[in-house]
């Protein structure tokens, strides 16, 4: 080969990784772009979520108020429960009889099959 073309294969050669790295630089460039457009919507979001919640923070301090006052009187209130339950519970009945028919009980021997042996 001669010496020219090497130096034009060597210039095709340049120009060809230069057009390639051309197309990879526009290309992430065109990635990022849509990267930033989508992080400024979603900078857009994050205000007008931090705005509603600005309006809801009185409320939910209020709430928080009342939840400590209640959660403070919950073992007051169980210990005026426990009084009354034990006021008004009636006393535990006596034993009752098994209930037994009128025409006796029935042996099964279907309790031998498995076992069992009444007492």
């Amino acid at each position: 080969m001669s010496t020219t073309t090497l130096v034009v294969l060597t210039v095709v050669e340049i120009v060809v990784l230069i057009a390639g790295l051309a197309f990879f630089l526009f290309w992430i460039g065109s990635l990022l772009t849509r990267i930033a457009t989508n992080l400024e919507k979603c900078g857009e979001h994050v205000q007008t979520v931090n705005r509603h919640a600005g309006d809801i923070v009185p409320g939910v301090e209020h709430i928080n108020r009342t939840g400590k006052v209640v959660a403070s009187a919950l073992p007051l209130l169980y210990g005026f429960a426990e009084r009354i339950v034990s006021n008004v519970t009636p006393a535990a009945p006596a034993a009752a009889r098994v209930a037994r028919p009128s025409s006796g009980t029935r042996r099964s021997r279907l309790h031998e099959t498995v076992g069992f042996k009444s007492g």
